[in-house]
């Protein structure tokens, strides 16, 4: 998983639980400000693209218009995500958000390739770019509404761990660079004549799209092949249940996360003499420790006598 991919975690930054009703608010007002923020980008950037004709431009509002798309779809996805479990989907519909992640790493691989015919049609084919000015207005209005969409989606990530959110914020930092390498392209182009930097931009633009993509992409993969937690986070329930003064044992720690779900189970090992009442007593103590640190979480324990033979799963 990507290094800046969601902790399963929801503890606001004071390190109090926060409530899955805040964590879905947040979650809904980060989708409304990313389509917000993507609708007036898209209406400068065409007027700064007609106006000016550069293909580096075209290229940042073609990202825009799949914002639109995909912050669309994310508002969707994080809101079917958010359903509480059903009859048919006991474990939650948690999933809709990496559904939501694939779908989006696949709009801005097909962006970047249209992105990629497009420049190097333009380069082999240079044209003037005229008006830069309006260019440069529009890509310091791009900036500002990208930076502080920026710093409220990371805001909802840190709280909320969203899977959907985080390819959101991905794709928006990677509109921070973009747009950067637009005005550098506009200066060249405008004050040094080297119309050849638009394609060029234009094109590495394209790379640096598909790189997100497959980033987003994977964090939404591994979490529809349910993989396991993080290590550290796993160590952290293994120290949280041998804590425990009456637990000699565990085994077959399994762990998954769905959107703002993680789902914990494990084998707890016990005095084989203890009765099933104080057996129950025990996994329900050791049940509300793991939720204290995994507010999320739902988790399954099942109880067995120390030293019984069986067969146990063993993972490499």
């Amino acid at each position: 998983m990507p290094d800046d991919a969601p902790s399963p975690e929801h503890r606001s930054n004071d390190g109090q639980r926060l409530s899955p009703e805040r964590a879905a608010r947040l979650m809904r007002l980060a989708t409304y400000a990313s389509v917000f923020v993507a609708s007036i980008l898209i209406a400068a950037k065409f007027t700064a693209w007609v106006s000016t004709g550069a293909v580096s431009l075209l290229s940042t509002l073609i990202d825009s218009l799949l914002d639109v798309g995909t912050s669309l779809l994310n508002l969707i996805a994080v809101r079917h995500a958010l359903e509480p479990a059903d009859k048919e989907h006991r474990f939650g519909h948690g999933k809709a958000e990496a559904l939501s992640g694939l779908a989006q790493a696949a709009f801005i691989c097909g962006s970047a390739a249209f992105l990629t015919i497009e420049a190097g049609e333009r380069l082999l084919h240079p044209r003037a770019i005229d008006n830069t000015a309006i260019g440069y207005w529009v890509m310091v209005l791009a900036i500002v509404l990208t930076l502080a969409l920026v710093g409220f989606q990371r805001h909802v990530v840190k709280q909320t761990g969203s899977v959907a959110i985080t390819a959101d914020s991905v794709h928006y930092r990677m509109d921070l660079l973009v747009n950067i390498s637009v005005i550098v392209s506009l200066v060249l182009v405008g004050n040094l004549g080297w119309s050849w930097a638009d394609p060029v931009f234009a094109l590495a633009i394209a790379g640096y799209i598909v790189w997100g993509a497959w980033k987003i992409g994977s964090a939404s993969y591994e979490m529809l092949m349910d993989r396991e937690l993080a290590d550290d986070e796993r160590q952290t329930i293994v120290d949280i249940v041998l804590a425990h003064s009456k637990v000699l044992g565990l085994h077959d720690l399994r762990t998954r996360s769905a959107g703002n779900m993680v789902f914990i189970q494990m084998h707890l090992e016990m005095d084989g003499d203890m009765s099933l009442l104080d057996a129950h007593a025990i996994s329900d103590s050791v049940e509300e420790k793991v939720i204290e640190a995994f507010p999320n979480a739902e988790v399954l324990i099942h109880e067995d006598p120390e030293g019984i033979e069986e067969e146990r799963a063993v993972f490499h």
